[in-house]
């Protein structure tokens, strides 16, 4: 039978520097107008397919009904968060420009 070793602080070490390798490997160096510029063209493709999933649905070309039904719930869903983002971030802008330096 194998004994339990004790956890030594030089694998916690080795770890914490995979953990930290890993990290910095992930991040890219994208700026804030570009995250947000992306977010948007995110959310007006899934708008784009919500509106051509309802073109299919109206014409009756749509093969999977739900997969369309699908589609637009998705955008709905992009569209709703989009706007609380924006909403949160002018609310925050307001509450920065009412503070007294």
């Amino acid at each position: 039978m194998n004994s339990i070793s004790p956890i030594g602080v030089s694998s916690i070490n080795s770890l914490l520097n995979n953990q930290t390798n890993n990290q910095t490997n992930k991040t890219d160096d994208k700026s804030f107008s570009e995250l947000l510029n992306n977010a948007i063209t995110e959310v007006n493709g899934t708008q784009v397919d919500a509106y051509n999933a309802m073109e299919g649905i109206a014409t009756g070309k749509v093969k999977n009904l739900q997969e369309a039904v699908q589609k637009i719930e998705e955008a709905d869903l992009s569209l709703k968060l989009a706007l609380e983002v924006k909403n949160k971030a002018l609310a925050a802008y307001k509450e920065i420009k009412s503070m007294q330096i």
